[in-house]
């Protein structure tokens, strides 16, 4: 039996973003792009970071992400940032995607414009 990779029509892994990228950051970025639309959407920033562990359900006992093959470990406080991050770049490509279609880029420089607009 094969078994065939889905690619997500995501790409935030491949999205500039202001921090310096590491084996980490890269994996948290496909982390969320493999998550699906629906259940991204759910997330509120007024939410506590116990429910943010709860809903996703993918949290060791040590508080950290269950990531597999990352040099370091990423708690809640980097997983909201990076998410809202994510939430931010779907918000602003979701009407442009098709189906099988990757996701169209923004620059760094629009990133920083937005983060620092915030």
């Amino acid at each position: 039996m094969h078994t065939a990779m889905i690619q997500p029509v995501w790409n935030f892994e491949q999205e500039p973003y202001p921090e310096p990228p590491d084996e980490t950051a890269i994996n948290l970025r496909a982390y969320f792009d493999r998550m699906p639309d629906d259940k991204m959407r759910q997330y509120s920033p007024d939410w506590d970071d116990d429910r943010v562990v709860a809903w996703d359900d993918n949290f060791r006992e040590d508080g950290n992400l269950m990531l597999v093959c990352s040099e370091r470990d990423v708690d809640v406080k980097e997983y909201r940032r990076v998410l809202e991050q994510c939430l931010r770049y779907r918000d602003r490509v979701r009407g442009t995607l098709k189906q099988g279609s990757p996701a169209p880029f923004q620059s760094t420089e629009q990133m920083r414009r937005e983060d620092c607009e915030r």
